[in-house]
């Protein structure tokens, strides 16, 4: 595990950190779709994300959901830091987005090392403002942009985290992500591929231009 773990937070932690976090670190591997953070779950542990992608999720009091941003390899979630901190339950459902793999931290740990190590205290401090970025984008997104750059920032979005120019989706389940209906979302895609700027096919939407 070290050596992922090196490939993905080397640049980050120094070596002694890494040694504890090998010690104390449970693996996880995931799949695409695997649901692993539920709303008013209590979180006893912090994730670093290893490889692939997890999208994280706000829910409303009509349970429609709202993407906040994703994770991607040598990320943590803030909103997990803050649960685990605070000894409160999980405001956010975390959905991966790939196959992927992942450590969990304790949460007695993560405090520890506050003090102890100041690259971990760094990384906390900088996820915080990096994810506080990527809310207040999504909010800006919602408040100011039309549906139709909203719809193609999405694709783009999704398309960079998986590294990939085929989105392999369907229009309902970016329509349930986007709040609004399917209809809505199959015009608009037909306007985005008319424009140049994607190519739709069966349940695969590929990127054409950036």
């Amino acid at each position: 595990m070290k050596d992922i773990l090196t490939q993905a937070y080397g640049y980050i932690f120094e070596e002694a950190l890494i040694d504890e976090i090998v010690k104390v670190a449970t693996y996880k591997e995931f799949k695409a779709d695997d649901y692993l953070i539920e709303i008013g779950d209590y979180i006893k542990t912090m994730p670093l994300l290893l490889n692939g992608a997890i999208k994280i999720l706000r829910e409303d009091e009509n349970g429609d959901e709202l993407l906040l941003y994703f994770l991607e390899r040598g990320d943590t979630c803030a909103m997990t830091l803050t649960c685990c901190m605070g000894q409160s339950k999980s405001r956010i459902r975390a959905i991966a987005e790939t196959n992927g793999a992942m450590v969990m931290i304790p949460v007695e740990k993560m405090e520890e090392w506050l003090t102890k190590y100041k690259t971990w205290r760094n990384f906390v401090f900088d996820s915080y403002n990096i994810r506080l970025m990527e809310m207040l984008e999504a909010i800006d997104t919602l408040a100011f942009m039309n549906l139709d750059e909203r719809l193609y920032k999405y694709l783009t979005d999704k398309a960079k985290v998986i590294g990939d120019t085929e989105i392999h989706t369907t229009h309902q389940v970016i329509a349930y992500e986007m709040h609004t209906s399917r209809v809505v979302i199959s015009r608009l895609l037909k306007a985005l591929e008319i424009q140049g700027k994607i190519k739709l096919h069966r349940n695969k939407i590929e990127i054409l231009e950036f």
